[in-house]
C-alpha cells in the first residue's frame, strides 16, 4: 500500500464531506499519486471519437468544481468527468449529507448538487487550454430553477469549447423532480434543445463534442428502450449507465444504511451490470456505452465491459481504495482481457 493510500485510509478519522475537502486540497497542492508508466495499450479504446489511452475513468462528483482534473489524470485515469455543475452556484442539502458505509464498501449522499457555479468552473477548465489528456463536464439544473432544461442548454453553451465532452446529469435522487426527466416526453423535450443548441454551436466552430446522457439503475420496464430510442433520434453519443440508486437491498449492514439519498458503491455493481445490459442489447451498437456503478477492482470493470460498455467509470471506491486503486485496477483488467484471449478492449465489448 502506497503512501497516498495510506494516507486516504487516515482521512476516515474526519467526517466524510471534511475528509472529501482535506482530499481535493491535498491534490491541488500536488500531493497526488503520479502513474507514470505508459498505460497498457490492450486498454485503448475510441469512445465516441475520443481515443482514450485507458477506458477506466473518474465519475463526477469527486471534483464538482474542476478544481483537480489534471491531478486525477496523472493518478492513471483515462478520462476525467468534472461537476455536476450548474449555472448559479448553490448550497446543496443540509450536512450532513454524505455517509460511509464502510461494512458494505458503500456510500450513500445527498449534497443535492451543491458546487460554486458555471462562471467558476468554466474559469478553471479555460486554464487547461492545450493540456493533455480528456476532461469531460457533467451539467445539471439549480435546484429552484424555473426551466430546467434551460440550465442544460446554459451548461452545454458556456462550457462549449472549454470541455472534452459533456454529460446531461438527469438522474440524480437528491434534487428533487430531477429524474422526471427520464420520462418520454421530457426527455424528448431535453434531447432535442440540447440537440439544437449544439448545432447551433458547432455551425459557429470548427469543433464538436461528444454528449452523453447519464441516466438512473431503478428504471421500469420499457424505459430502458424509450431512453435509447430518444438518445438515437436526437443524435447523442451515448448514455452512462448509472448514477446511484434510491433502492436499499437486504443485504446491507451498516449503520447508515437507513439515511435517505443515493446509494453507491459494491452493492451498486451488481444492479447497475444488470440494467447496463438492457441498454446493450436495446441499444444494438447505435449509440456508446459507459459503465459506472459499484467498479472496485479489475473484475468489476471488466464484467461491465462484457455486459457492452465501451469505458467504465468509478468513484466511491476511491473511499475504500485510495487513489493508488485506479492502477491497481488497469493492471487486473489487462490481465483479465488476455486471459480470456482478447486482443483489445474493443474486442470484449459485450462478449457477456
Amino acid at each position: 500500500m502506497s503512501l497516498h493510500d495510506l494516507a486516504a485510509r487516515a482521512l476516515h478519522a474526519f467526517d466524510p464531506e471534511d475528509a472529501h475537502g482535506l482530499a481535493i486540497r491535498g491534490l491541488k497542492a500536488g500531493l497526488g499519486p503520479r502513474d507514470s508508466a505508459p498505460d497498457d495499450p490492450l486498454l485503448s479504446i475510441s469512445l465516441a471519437g475520443m481515443h482514450l489511452s485507458s477506458c477506466v475513468g473518474l465519475a463526477a462528483g469527486f471534483d464538482k468544481n474542476a478544481e483537480v482534473p489534471d491531478a486525477m489524470l496523472a493518478a492513471g485515469f483515462g478520462f476525467v468527468e468534472a461537476g455536476t455543475v450548474t449555472p448559479l452556484p448553490q448550497a446543496g442539502n443540509p450536512r450532513p449529507r454524505l455517509f460511509r458505509l464502510t461494512e458494505d464498501q458503500a456510500v450513500i449522499n445527498r449534497m443535492g448538487f451543491n458546487n460554486e457555479g458555471l462562471e467558476v468552473f468554466a474559469e478553471r477548465l479555460s486554464r487547461r487550454a492545450g493540456r493533455h489528456g480528456f476532461v469531460g463536464a457533467n451539467i445539471g439544473a439549480n435546484k429552484d430553477a424555473t426551466d430546467r432544461i434551460e440550465d442544460y442548454v446554459t451548461g452545454l453553451t458556456r462550457l462549449w469549447g472549454l470541455s472534452d465532452y459533456f454529460t446531461a446529469n438527469i438522474s440524480s435522487p437528491n434534487t428533487p423532480g430531477l429524474r422526471a426527466l427520464q420520462t418520454k416526453a421530457a426527455l424528448e423535450e431535453l434531447l432535442g434543445r440540447l440537440a439544437q443548441t449544439r448545432a447551433m454551436l458547432r455551425a459557429g466552430s470548427t469543433s464538436d463534442y461528444p454528449i452523453f446522457l447519464k441516466v438512473a439503475p431503478d428504471l421500469e420496464d420499457g424505459e430502458v428502450e424509450a431512453i435509447v430510442e430518444t438518445v438515437v433520434a436526437n443524435g447523442l453519443d451515448g448514455i452512462i449507465v448509472s448514477n446511484t440508486t434510491i433502492a436499499r437491498p437486504a443485504t446491507l449492514k451498516s449503520a447508515g444504511k437507513a439515511e435517505t439519498g443515493g446509494l453507491s458503491g459494491a452493492p451498486l455493481l451488481e444492479p447497475s451490470t444488470a440494467v447496463l445490459k438492457r441498454f446493450h442489447v436495446a441499444a444494438a451498437g447505435r449509440t456508446a456505452l459507459i459503465g459506472a456503478g459499484g467498479i472496485a477492482d479489475g473484475a468489476g470493470a471488466y464484467a461491465k465491459i462484457r455486459a457492452g460498455a465501451r469505458a467504465v467509470q468509478l468513484y466511491s471506491a476511491l473511499v475504500y481504495g485510495g487513489p493508488g486503486l485506479v492502477v491497481r485496477i488497469k493492471r487486473d483488467l489487462a490481465r483479465r482481457l488476455r486471459a480470456d484471449g482478447f486482443a483489445t478492449v474493443e474486442d470484449a465489448v459485450g462478449a457477456a
